[in-house]
């Protein structure tokens, strides 16, 4: 239930208020109110508006309300880029954007929003052929935003992947060291980290698990977030419930204490760079 609803719910309850007596005051049907409080629908300001002079609500109030329902309702940064989405991204976009830690795992490639635009758009010209050039740059320049409001944020990224991922050559040896460079800039940042598992390390829970992304919130309104790649490139299963999120978390758990380092050290990923010299 969002703020908003869960408002207005209180306020009628607190005035002694049934759903009955509340409708027939405004003049609704039953179900229109019973949406509302449930979240069930979109939250009108007309209508909270109408709810807030019925339950008798302060000017004070009144204005406090209203400002937070009118920023609620205002369409996030990402909506000029529903072009460059996946739909399943749609459904994640304002998670992400309220996340306090991005936990994230890929069994074969650097995760995504570790990527450089060059090692994006050389994985959707292999992976995604049905996009043209243009389309795979606006993509890659989506990209760039997303990586720039977690920062913006202060979200923590935490990252798990093997150190393989870091020799399947995307792009060819160009691409790749410009990737590499990159996770060696973000390896001296305290909002990211970068665990690896080596090459002969023991299996861990995720050994080639779908790659994988948690999202944690920390308010209330808005669940916690699992997404599990699916299926062909570009699908995935967004799942908010408690059971997921638990089950997915105590595997990426593991895993990370079975990696081989806390983090990616920058010796590390100049060996890896070295490789593609």
């Amino acid at each position: 239930m969002s703020a908003g609803a869960h408002t207005d719910r209180v306020r009628r309850l607190g005035g002694g208020l049934s759903i009955p007596q509340t409708v027939q005051q405004l003049g609704w049907h039953p179900s229109t109110l019973r949406r509302l409080e449930q979240a069930a629908t979109s939250l009108d300001v007309g209508q909270v508006g109408s709810l807030l002079d019925t339950y008798g609500a302060s000017a004070a109030e009144r204005e406090d309300i209203m400002g937070r329902l009118t920023a609620a309702n205002a369409p996030g940064w990402w909506h000029p880029w529903r072009d460059a989405m996946d739909p399943w991204l749609m459904d994640v976009m304002s998670v992400e954007s309220a996340a306090s830690v991005v936990r994230t795992w890929d069994q074969a490639l650097v995760p995504v929003l570790l990527r450089t635009p060059a090692y994006a758009m050389a994985l959707d010209a292999v992976m995604r052929p049905e996009l043209d050039a243009a389309a795979r740059q606006r993509r890659a320049d989506f990209l760039l935003e997303r990586q720039a409001h977690l920062r913006e944020q202060q979200t923590r990224v935490w990252a798990v992947l093997p150190v393989t991922a870091l020799r399947c050559g995307v792009g060819g040896a160009a691409v790749m060291r410009e990737q590499l460079a990159a996770l060696q800039e973000t390896a001296g940042r305290p909002d990211v980290t970068v665990q690896l598992h080596g090459e002969t390390a023991p299996p861990h829970p995720l050994t080639g698990a779908p790659a994988l992304t948690l999202y944690r919130v920390d308010i209330g309104e808005i669940p916690d977030h699992v997404v599990r790649e699916v299926g062909l490139p570009g699908t995935a299963e967004v799942s908010d419930t408690r059971a997921s999120m638990q089950a997915y978390q105590a595997l990426l758990d593991v895993s990370c204490v079975m990696a081989m380092r806390p983090t990616m050290t920058r010796e590390e990923i100049q060996h890896e760079y070295d490789r593609w010299a």
